[in-house]
C-alpha cells in the first residue's frame, strides 16, 4: 500500500468551538441550536480553507509536477479530507442540496464504481471539463476519485498514473469542484442560520446525526471490516480511506468533530435536564475513545492483519461501542429523542 504523510496539524482538528453569537438569552433547545451553529459554521469554514488549498496545490502539481509537490499535494488531500470527516456527522440542510455529501465522499462503494469511472476518464479521449465532471456522478467528484488518483496503487504502476496527461487533467477539474462545493457549503450554512435557530426540529435533527455517526462508526465503519459482522471475515477494503491508509485518521477525525462541534452544546442539555452524571460519564467515554490514538492510527490492512495490533482496534471498538451506547440509549432517552432508521441499521 503507498504510505501516506500522517503529520496532520493537531490545531486544525482543534479549532476553537466558542465563537460569540449576539441574540438575547436563551434556554433549553433554541439555547443548543444558538451553540451548534457556528460551532458547525467553524468546520465548514475550515473545510472551505482546506479544500481550498488543495484546489490550488493540484493546480501548481500538474503544471510543475515534482516530488515535493507531490508530497505536498498528497498533505493537502489529508488535511482537507480531515477537514470534511469531522463536519461529515451533520446530515441536515444544506449539505442535503444536490447530493452534496455524496459528492464530497462516496462511500460505501462496494462495486468499486470509483476505480472504474477513473479507469475511463483516464483512457478516455474526451476533454476533461467542468461541465463532464459534473454530468459524472458523485463517484467522480469528492474525496475518494482524489484518493484513487493520488494512492492507487494498480494506477501508480501504470502509464495512466500522475502526472500522466489525462490524470493531471482530471486532478484540478475535481480538486476545483469540491472546493467550489465547500464554498457554497459554507456561505448556505451560514444563511441557514434564522430557520436554524427558529426551527425546532432542528434540534431533534441535529441530536440525532450525532447519533447515527456514532453507530455508522461503530457497526459500518469499524465491526464490519473488522468482521464482528456480515461474513465473519476481516476486510479492510470496505472501509472508507483504505487506499491512503487514512481509514482510521478518518474516524479519529469524526470523533473530534463530534467532541468539538456537538458535545458542548450536548452536554449542557443533558446537565439542564438533570443529568449530570451521564453527560461527565458522556465527557469520559468521548476522552477514553481518543486516548486510543495515535496508536491506532494505522492502515486498516495493518490492524487488520496483524493480531497484536488488532488488539488496538478492538480496544478502540469496544469504546466506540460503549460511547454509541451511551449517547444512542441512554441520553437520547434522558432528553425524549426516539431514535428512528437509519443507513446503518441494514444493507
Amino acid at each position: 500500500m503507498v504510505p501516506i504523510i500522517r503529520a496532520f496539524c493537531v490545531s486544525a482538528l482543534a479549532v476553537a468551538t466558542s465563537m460569540s453569537f449576539a441574540a438575547a438569552p436563551m434556554d433549553g433547545p433554541e439555547s443548543a441550536r444558538a451553540g451548534w451553529h457556528p460551532s458547525i459554521q467553524s468546520g465548514y469554514d475550515l473545510l472551505a480553507e482546506r479544500t481550498g488549498q488543495l484546489a490550488d496545490q493540484a493546480s501548481s502539481y500538474c503544471t510543475t509536477p515534482n516530488e515535493a509537490g507531490r508530497e505536498q499535494l498528497e498533505q493537502h488531500w489529508l488535511d482537507a479530507f480531515l477537514a470534511w470527516q469531522q463536519v461529515r456527522f451533520v446530515d441536515f440542510g444544506p449539505v442535503e442540496n444536490n447530493n452534496l455529501a455524496w459528492q464530497f465522499q462516496f462511500w460505501p462503494d462496494p462495486k468499486n464504481l470509483v476505480a472504474r469511472k477513473a479507469g475511463y476518464l483516464t483512457k478516455s479521449d474526451q476533454p476533461i471539463t467542468a461541465e463532464l465532471i459534473e454530468q459524472s456522478g458523485v463517484a467522480v467528484q469528492g474525496f475518494p476519485m482524489l484518493e484513487y488518483l493520488l494512492f492507487d496503487e494498480a494506477l501508480a504502476s501504470s502509464e495512466r498514473a500522475l502526472p500522466a496527461e489525462h490524470s493531471c487533467a482530471l486532478l484540478p477539474r475535481v480538486t476545483t469542484h469540491l472546493a467550489s462545493n465547500s464554498e457554497q457549503l459554507r456561505t448556505d450554512w451560514h444563511n441557514f442560520k434564522p430557520p436554524y435557530l427558529n426551527t425546532v426540529a432542528y434540534h431533534t435533527a441535529t441530536i440525532k446525526a450525532a447519533m447515527a455517526t456514532l453507530e455508522i462508526l461503530e457497526e459500518r465503519r469499524l465491526a464490519k471490516p473488522m468482521g464482528l459482522r456480515g461474513n465473519g471475515k476481516r476486510n479492510p477494503y470496505i472501509t472508507d480511506a483504505w487506499r491512503s491508509g487514512a481509514t482510521l485518521l478518518s474516524v479519529e477525525a469524526t470523533l473530534r468533530g463530534l467532541q468539538q462541534h456537538f458535545l458542548p452544546e450536548f452536554l449542557s442539555l443533558l446537565k439542564r435536564n438533570g443529568e449530570s452524571a451521564l453527560a461527565d460519564r458522556i465527557l469520559q467515554q468521548f476522552n477514553e475513545a481518543l486516548d486510543n490514538f495515535p496508536a491506532a492510527d494505522q492502515p486498516m490492512i495493518t490492524l487488520l492483519s496483524d493480531d497484536t495490533a488488532f488488539r488496538t482496534l478492538q480496544g478502540l471498538y469496544v469504546d466506540v461501542s460503549q460511547l454509541a451506547t451511551l449517547v444512542n440509549d441512554q441520553a437520547a432517552v434522558a432528553l425524549g429523542i426516539v431514535r428512528g432508521f437509519n443507513s446503518s441499521d441494514g444493507d
